[in-house]
């Protein structure tokens, strides 16, 4: 892949807070212009404030309406928008069987449906131009299932196969698709859980900098971070005879279940709810 340099037009849905605060604040380093998109609104006036951003739209992913009035403003603002950065996404956990419907239905439309329409939206404004990056954030749990996370996972698999799906259609448009894919990564997306064993969390500036490498030097997706990355690709080889007493040692098993502070994830599950 060629290497791109020069400032770009960066959108970045669910930037006032976690990874998507983090890449914008990494990516106005390194001199784009950026626009940011959230649905807390408090949560985004503070974060513009703070990253200094002449963008900052109330935006629901749910909505391809408010999807497009975003992608409007950046684009009245800044100028054609070179990287969209779909990166909005809630990950309850808990066993399957007692997860609430309407929980189940917010991860869907979050997770898998505020992607597509992204991507169809952005595409709509690349293709002409014959330019353009969308990223999509999935993660490791798209490739490797963990229990306790049966439908975040799901719609993470989702995000892959569709961004690998479009990117392979549009190859030759000039429009590149790409995704990140983090493994469990210290923002409120994990509160009150305590992470595998022998296996670090990411902190969210490390994939700020791996999403910001990407611009710069496109490739169809990224694992964050290394160590982590390599095991999920290694673990596709290993049978499941020794992959299932591999995780219960780890404690992928119960990381997520029996081993999570509901106290600590409280706030964030309310806020996921009223989202």
């Amino acid at each position: 892949m060629k290497t791109t340099t020069g400032s770009r037009v960066v959108a970045i849905t669910g930037g006032a807070r976690g990874i998507g605060y983090h890449t914008a604040r990494e990516l106005i380093r390194r001199g784009h212009r950026v626009a940011i998109g959230d649905i807390d609104e408090v949560q985004l006036k503070s974060a513009a404030e703070d990253l200094g951003v002449e963008v900052a739209v109330r935006l629901d992913v749910t909505d391809p309406e408010s999807i497009a009035s975003f992608l409007d403003v950046t684009e009245g603002t800044l100028g054609a928008i070179d990287v969209l950065i779909n990166n909005a996404g809630v990950m309850p956990t808990g066993h399957t069987h007692e997860e609430a419907d309407d929980v189940t239905r917010r991860q869907v439309e979050i997770n898998i449906l505020g992607v597509i329409f992204g991507t169809k939206l952005a595409l709509q404004r690349m293709l002409p131009r014959r330019q353009g990056h969308i990223i999509n954030t999935a993660s490791l749990a798209g490739e490797l299932p963990v229990p306790g996370l049966a439908t975040y996972c799901g719609t993470k698999f989702a995000v892959i196969g569709f961004t690998e799906a479009a990117r392979l259609e549009y190859r030759k448009s000039g429009v590149t698709l790409s995704t990140v894919r983090p493994t469990f990564t210290n923002t409120e997306l994990v509160a009150g859980t305590s992470g595998a064993k022998a296996m670090r969390n990411a902190e969210p500036e490390e994939i700020a900098r791996a999403t910001a490498a990407l611009i710069e030097r496109p490739q169809p997706f990224v694992r964050v971070t290394r160590v982590a990355g390599s095991m999920v690709a290694a673990m596709k080889f290993v049978p499941e005879r020794l992959a299932t007493p591999l995780g219960a040692f780890l404690g992928t098993d119960t990381v997520f279940l029996d081993r999570v502070d509901h106290a600590a994830r409280q706030a964030y599950l309310e806020r996921v709810s009223r989202s």
